[in-house]
Order: structure tokens, then sequence, then C-alpha cells
């Protein structure tokens, strides 16, 4: 037998080897042997985590691994719909506010082209009240971080230069003031309905918009109770 390694070999085991390759040696620390080091045994011992994990059969393990994963995705998820649901409600403030945009040049370009003092009182009390409605919902924009909403639809431009265009030709007349106000008014309560049906609305924004689906739904009314008639401010 080679007295020298056996020497170094049981040097090795206690951890006092003469070697330098083994200077620093010590057997709890052992890569090969961590089960039956002390510090094996702080990480896999009895009682903990390590430990219950290293008891498991390899079905219990695969099923422990899997409602892990099933939890992490829940909890993404979850707070990926509740993302999705404030970019819903962000969503539909704006595309409302564009129509209640609409409705407040409307009723402007009315106030300037109307003849009848009555109704031209009428058109400016409903241009406040749109302003009204436009300040309210950009508030809750605001609260949000976003910058509110000033611009108005692509098809309320282009109604508005084709009226200008028949005015132009025609005349104005009460009437087809009359008749696009109330056309006006129809596309924002189809607004209105449109964004009482996005996921999300908290309770508030929900009933301010409510309470301004009703008015709309007032003004229209009134609006096509004058409609055709020869005194249309008679009737206001």
């Amino acid at each position: 037998m080679d007295y020298a390694n056996q020497s170094n070999w049981e040097s090795r085991k206690a951890g006092r080897t003469s070697s330098s390759r083994y200077a620093s040696y010590s057997p709890e620390y052992d890569e090969h042997d961590i089960y039956s080091s002390r510090k094996g045994s702080a990480l896999f011992g009895k009682g903990t985590v390590g430990g219950m994990i290293g008891s498991m059969s390899t079905t219990q393990k695969i099923l422990g691994g899997a409602l892990l994963l099933l939890g992490v995705s829940s909890l993404l998820k979850s707070g990926s719909s509740g993302g999705s649901l404030v970019r819903s409600q962000t969503d539909a403030l704006q595309e409302l506010l564009l129509f209640v945009n609409d409705r407040i040049e409307g009723y402007q370009r009315a106030v300037k082209e109307s003849k009848d003092p009555e109704l031209t009182s009428y058109y400016s009390q409903l241009v406040n009240q749109s302003q009204q409605f436009a300040n309210k919902l950009n508030s809750y924009l605001r609260q949000q971080g976003i910058r509110p909403e000033t611009s108005t639809t692509m098809k309320g431009k282009l109604y508005r230069g084709w009226m200008d265009a028949k005015a132009a030709v025609t005349g104005f007349d009460e009437n087809a003031i009359l008749g696009s106000n109330i056309y006006g008014e129809e596309w924002a309560l189809k607004a209105y309905r449109e964004a009482l049906q996005a996921p999300g609305l908290s309770g508030e924004i929900r009933q301010e918009i409510e309470r301004q689906y009703s008015q709309s739904q007032d003004t229209y009314q009134r609006l096509k109770s004058m409609e055709y008639l020869p005194h249309s401010a008679g009737n206001l």
C-alpha cells in the first residue's frame, strides 16, 4: 500500500491535509456528500422545505409544479385583466368625449346660424350643458393621468362641412338647423349607450354617464317636438 497516499486521504477526510490541493477542503462542503454533511442537513433536513421536496414522489413533484404554475398564471391574468378594465374605461371616456365635443360644435354652429332669438337662447343653453358634460368627463381622464380629450369625430367634421356648404347655396333655414341638431343628438345618444356597455366603468363614472345620457334624451325629445313647425320657438 502507498502509505503517503493513505496519509493524504486520511488527512483529507479530517480536513487537515498537507496537500495544497486540499488545503481548504472541509467535508461539510463536499458537493458529492452534501446529504450527509452539516450543510446538507441544514438544507434538506426533516421539516424543511428542501426536506419535504426531497421526500416527495415524482408524481407529487409534477402535480405540485403544475399547481404552482397555475397559481402564477392566475395572478398574472388577474393583473392583466385589471389593466384591461382600466384601459376600457379610459377608451370609453375618450370615445364618448369625441361625440360630446361634436355636440358642443353643433350647437355653437346653430347659435351662429339661427335668426330666432328664442331658439338661439335655447341652443346657447345646450352649448353650456355640453361644455359641462365635457369638463366632467375630462376630469375623470385627468384623475387617470390622461390629457383631456378636445377632438371631435371625423364624421362630425364632415357633416358640419356639408351643412355649411348646403347653407351657402340654399341659405339658413330654421328647420334645417333643427334637423341637424336632432341628427347630432341621435349620434350623442348612441355614443352614451355604447359607453355604458364598456366593462370596468367605476360606479361614479357610470352614474355621471347615465345622468348625461338622461339629459341628452330629454333634449332629443324636446327638439323632436319642435320639428317641422313654422314657429318652433313657441314649443320651448
